[in-house]
């Protein structure tokens, strides 16, 4: 078990068209792929966007503005980016504490602009300090390494108590500020807190949550049934949810547990598409298989 673990975590670009894509560093062209090979699109709640089912999360092993993903180099970096592309995922998961905000610029610059969902997060104080920058400098920054004039998504990241409605309002107005002037399209948060989440699920101000889902319960915020049902309040109140911690951040990746989790995430969470941190082509390949072969038994 130990070893199909580490095998799947640790894997290369070992499928044929991983292996000529990113070793031949032709991941910028385009390639033919039959419509059953790509993954599909989804509505992501009452948001108004529309986005890739899967999205790629770029903060595998996060912190400190460094993640698996900047740490294995921008060129490659990007050739998986493409390659992700290429395979229908055309939502990008970043944060500035992964550092992976200018290494997802530098793929997008080169894509259709309007065919990509960027989404981010900003880390906030309960103080509602600004620490080193404004709220408005950090989203004028965010832009200019992302190499766009909008970001799709933007979440207050990490809310870890149920009082962040009442604790967080100096950013919250900030941000709606800065949608009003069309450099955000949505808002949210990301939860890593029971009560965090139960409060995102009915305050108003969200429009889109990413929550820790998954059937085994590793790294969650409840039991999975506990977490689905205030996800189902949530989504009842027309909030896109996006799904996090589908294979317990690598803890779950045996072939069983990787088609039980997909599985899980398909037809009983309350979520409308998902982020996986997907480290290599052959394990983009792998999570878009399983999740279009579920599509076709549930269909």
């Amino acid at each position: 078990m130990d070893m199909n673990r580490r095998k799947f975590i640790k894997a290369g670009a070992f499928g044929l068209a991983g292996l000529s894509v990113l070793q031949s560093g032709l991941a910028n062209c385009h390639v033919s792929l039959q419509a059953d090979a790509l993954v599909d699109s989804v509505k992501l709640g009452e948001s108004g966007l529309t986005v890739s089912r899967i999205a790629m999360g770029t903060g595998t092993h996060g912190g400190n503005r460094s993640s698996d993903f900047t740490r294995m180099g921008l060129d490659r970096f990007t050739k998986l980016a493409h390659y992700a592309y290429e395979r229908g995922i055309r939502f990008y998961d970043t944060a500035e504490s992964y550092g992976s905000i200018p290494f997802t610029g530098n793929v997008i610059k080169s894509l259709p602009r309007k065919e990509i969902t960027v989404l981010t997060k900003m880390w906030t104080f309960e103080d509602g300090s600004d620490r080193i920058e404004s709220v408005s400098d950090n989203v004028n920054r965010y832009l200019k390494e992302f190499n766009t004039d909008y970001i799709d998504i933007l979440l207050m990241h990490c809310m870890t108590d149920g009082q962040w409605g009442k604790n967080r309002t100096h950013y919250m107005n900030e941000l709606s500020k800065a949608k009003q002037a069309g450099k955000i399209r949505t808002l949210g948060v990301s939860c890593h807190d029971i009560d965090a989440l139960r409060e995102a699920a009915v305050n108003p101000w969200v429009e889109v949550i990413m929550a820790r889902i998954n059937p085994f319960q590793t790294l969650m915020d409840g039991a999975p049934d506990e977490v689905n049902e205030i996800l189902g309040v949530a989504k009842a109140n027309g909030k896109g949810i996006i799904g996090m911690k589908i294979f317990g951040e690598g803890r779950n990746v045996l072939e069983r547990e990787r088609k039980q989790s997909i599985n899980y995430a398909l037809t009983e969470a309350n979520i409308h598409c998902m982020t996986l941190g997907m480290i290599s082509a052959a394990q983009i390949d792998d999570a878009i298989e399983k999740v279009n072969n579920t599509l076709k038994i549930i269909a």
